[in-house]
């Protein structure tokens, strides 16, 4: 099966500084990939490289099949988006405006905004719990509100690929589960960096980054253990199975 997104030995350097090493990586259709690792590790590099706003140095990125490279921004915008962890606006707009931007990659002198348009933002902002607040000012809206309305700008995309940096940052433990619930119920190949270990038990599979290079690739269960999470963050973690048999949960103690 060609992998619906394939990163090629990539790196990336900036001013001749390497900041991603030889990342190689296949990922299928439906499938859910947590990025996870130390501030400056690479996550958001990585991200970029994927979504096509940066060029690797070295290597190459592919998008089912094809060199990113080779193809235009309307094309990977109707078959990815991204949620940048800065994503941010000056526009004097309402919150429905701003995820009407979600179907631009669709429309055209020849495909006008239409009634399909209309269903996509409503079921968009009705998934983020937004649609009370769809003619609210941007302006007005808490980072919290914010977050959750660029995630419905990237659903009323349509896309195959969602790739999200760091999605639940400014988000309450209820709307952080929420969006998690919402990633895990949409039928699209998802990349999310996330900084809270319990989250990334979500995933079908972990990458860990540090320094710019993958250090593990696997099976979340297999991946984190108490070893690897001492290596790469500097904490004792003891792994705790869950009372009512969910997810087990994390212990953890800096290091002395």
């Amino acid at each position: 099966m060609t992998p619906i997104l394939e990163a090629v030995g990539a790196s990336h350097a900036v001013r001749g500084r390497e900041i991603l090493s030889d990342i190689s990586l296949r990922l299928h259709p439906g499938e859910t990939l947590g990025l996870i690792g130390p501030n400056g590790s690479g996550k958001s590099t990585l991200m970029g490289l994927m979504a096509g706003l940066l060029r690797p140095s070295r290597g190459e990125i592919r998008l089912e099949g094809r060199p990113m490279a080779r193809l235009g921004r309307r094309q990977i915008a109707r078959r990815l988006a991204l949620v940048a962890q800065s994503a941010e606006t000056a526009e004097r707009i309402t919150v429905r405006d701003a995820v009407e931007l979600g179907r631009t990659p669709w429309l055209g002198p020849l495909r006008p905004w239409g009634a399909q348009d209309d269903d996509a933002v409503a079921a968009a902002l009705d998934a983020v719990d937004m649609a009370h607040m769809a003619g609210r000012d941007w302006a007005s809206l808490s980072g919290g509100e914010r977050q959750r309305v660029h995630i419905a700008r990237a659903h009323a995309q349509a896309p195959r690929i969602l790739l999200l940096d760091e999605p639940t940052n400014h988000l309450d433990i209820h709307h952080q589960i929420a969006i998690l619930d919402l990633v895990a119920r949409l039928s699209v190949t998802t990349v999310i960096a996330l900084h809270d270990l319990h989250h990334a038990l979500r995933c079908d599979r972990v990458m860990v980054l540090r320094a710019g290079r993958c250090v593990a690739l696997g099976p979340p269960m297999e991946i984190l253990t108490p070893a690897l999470i001492r290596e790469i963050f500097a904490v004792e973690a003891e792994i705790i199975p869950h009372p009512r048999g969910g997810r087990p949960v994390f212990a953890f103690q800096r290091l002395a």
